[in-house]
């Protein structure tokens, strides 16, 4: 009983923040000592969460310093599982403490911007106060799952550091995007282009009035969580540990985030597809036929202009509702126009109308599980971030690919100001912030 009267006053002790607050704070990044000024992006990583094991291989090469060492740590040997977040937190303490990072002398706000095949993707990283979704400040669009937050939760126990930033969006127009717009026309405080062609500028805002105006503007405002629920998660959890143990008020109520004007300089988003194994592409449609109309595409094939014209009859067929593309890379048939019947049976009534609107709500509780009869599980349904990786993997397992078109910003927005969750894997937001240019230390000084 005792514990549970604990938990509960630490709960209580947790503050709630006034609105959208995003503090400065004192980056840590590499200096010269580590090759920052002509080697940068070779330190620099793609999120955590992207990477597999021939990735952290190749970042593991191209330098000694490179951050993946820190996010995604090895364990020192065989005989030691689970000593890989003693590593990273002993990784990062031997860097700081040889001058390859060294923390900012100012507390400051840093703009950064994100440029790929022209589209510029500009925001503000700091400090963001953090709260319980309910309070309706930051919200999740998303579900998380408990393996990644235990894994990133014991990360950050170790390090006692945001080693990366979640991902946030936010409808602006105000004084902050205007802060934002007039800082990139000025030298930054760095710049690098990594491998994936993504160029990369940041500049440090100190100056209080500046900073005292961002604040004032942000704080009426909510934000959706882009990229980056586990992270998030995890910070919450690390928040709740800290207050549980008496530490109170600190560095922990606050978690490293990029936080985005959609409205103004926003990511470009991107469908993840689907391929269902075990599932032929002609009985696939076959199964579909009365609940949608189902056509057949002399478009077909692997090679990457046929994918090209398969999505964009995609793209034509989905400005008129909801649409999907069908395929093994041999036949293709385009899914559309779905019975309104089939849509009453399938579609929660407790559920809102963004929510219910989706075309990705409609492809799983709709088209998979009832159409085609699939459980909607790992291992049935897999994801994949392009159209030609999916098309690959269900023709080697004798399956469909299931293409989509990409789901709105202002849907996903809509979803999650419903309280509500879209089903995972819906979207995929692009350029992601580079982890190792900025890293935020969970200490006092």
């Amino acid at each position: 009983m005792r514990a549970m009267v604990d938990a509960a006053a630490a709960a209580a002790a947790v503050p709630v923040p006034a609105g959208l607050v995003l503090a400065p704070f004192r980056a840590a990044r590499f200096t010269a000592a580590a090759g920052a000024a002509t080697n940068l992006a070779a330190l620099t990583s793609p999120p955590y969460d992207v990477i597999d094991d021939a990735g952290v291989a190749a970042l593991e090469a191209a330098d000694p310093h490179n951050a993946v060492r820190l996010i995604l740590p090895k364990d020192r040997s065989a005989d030691e599982p689970g000593s890989r977040y003693a590593q990273a937190a002993e990784t990062l303490t031997g860097w700081l403490d040889s001058g390859i990072l060294a923390r900012d002398e100012a507390p400051a706000l840093y703009v950064y911007e994100e440029e790929q095949d022209g589209h510029r993707q500009r925001g503000l990283v700091g400090a963001v106060a953090l709260a319980d979704p309910d309070a309706g400040i930051i919200l999740p669009h998303e579900n998380t799952m408990a393996g990644p937050v235990s894994d990133r939760l014991a990360l950050q126990q170790a390090t006692r550091a945001n080693l990366e930033p979640i991902f946030l969006l936010y409808d602006g127009g105000g004084e902050t995007s205007r802060i934002v717009a007039a800082t990139v026309a000025t030298e930054p405080l760095l710049a690098t282009v990594t491998d994936d062609g993504v160029a990369h500028r940041i500049w440090a805002l100190t100056d209080p009035a500046t900073l005292a105006t961002i604040a004032a503007d942000l704080l009426p405002r909510r934000a959706v969580i882009a990229d980056g629920h586990h992270r998030y998660a995890t910070y919450r959890h690390y928040q709740a540990e800290r207050h549980a143990a008496g530490d109170g008020p600190g560095p922990w109520d606050f978690g490293l985030t990029f936080l985005v004007d959609a409205t103004v300089s926003g990511p470009q988003v991107h469908p993840i597809h689907r391929a269902v194994r075990g599932l032929p592409v002609a009985e696939a449609a076959h199964r579909a036929e009365g609940a949608f109309t189902v056509r057949r595409l002399a478009t077909a094939g692997t090679e990457p202009a046929d994918v090209a014209l398969l999505l964009d009859e995609l793209a034509k067929a989905g400005q008129g509702g909801h649409a999907f593309a069908i395929t093994d890379g041999g036949d293709a048939y385009l899914l559309t126009e779905p019975t309104a019947e089939v849509l009453a049976r399938t579609l929660p009534a407790d559920r809102s109308a963004a929510f219910r609107s989706l075309d990705v709500t409609v492809a799983h509780l709709t088209l998979i599980s009832d159409v085609w009869g699939q459980e909607d599980k790992v291992g049935v349904v897999d994801y994949y971030h392009d159209a030609p990786a999916a098309i690959a993997a269900a023709a080697d397992a004798g399956g469909t690919a299931l293409l989509l078109n990409p789901t709105p910003v202002a849907d996903v927005t809509a979803v999650a100001g419903a309280g509500e969750r879209m089903p995972r894997k819906s979207t995929l937001f692009t350029p992601k912030p580079r982890t190792g240019l900025l890293v935020r230390l969970l200490d006092e000084s």
